[in-house]
């Protein structure tokens, strides 16, 4: 597991750096956005062997930015794990329907987070 490279896209500073310590602990090379379309630019760039996105965000929300990265032809392999406050069932029936790989809701456990990983990057 160790050396997969997770794209973090979380607009909130504080937890954006509690998953990269979570994660970096874990032996993972992470990167951190704090942005939908920075998210995007950095997928086709560099792309991720997994992606951990927030769903609020400016601008381009995570919605939006998982929708395309499952649409592109270069990147809809690559998984795509929604961390996010919104817990209604219609919420995450959207997350699904966009091509989320995984639905997670804050408050989190770090334990769920890495089980939800590491399965993801085990069927890659």
């Amino acid at each position: 597991m160790a050396n997969n490279r997770i794209l973090i896209v979380e607009d909130e500073e504080s937890l954006l750096k509690l998953e990269s310590i979570l994660l970096t602990s874990r032996g993972y090379h992470v990167r951190g956005v704090t942005d939908g379309a920075t998210a995007l630019r950095e997928i086709v760039a560099n792309p991720p062997d997994l992606v951990l996105l927030d769903i609020m965000m400016p601008g381009i929300d995570g919605f939006e930015v998982c929708r395309r990265i499952k649409e592109d032809p270069q990147t809809r392999n690559i998984p795509v794990v929604m961390l996010t406050a919104k817990k209604s069932s219609m919420d995450q029936a959207r997350g699904m329907q966009v091509g989320a790989d995984a639905y997670i809701t804050k408050p989190f456990k770090s334990v769920k987070i890495i089980e939800v990983i590491e399965g993801l990057l085990k069927h890659r």
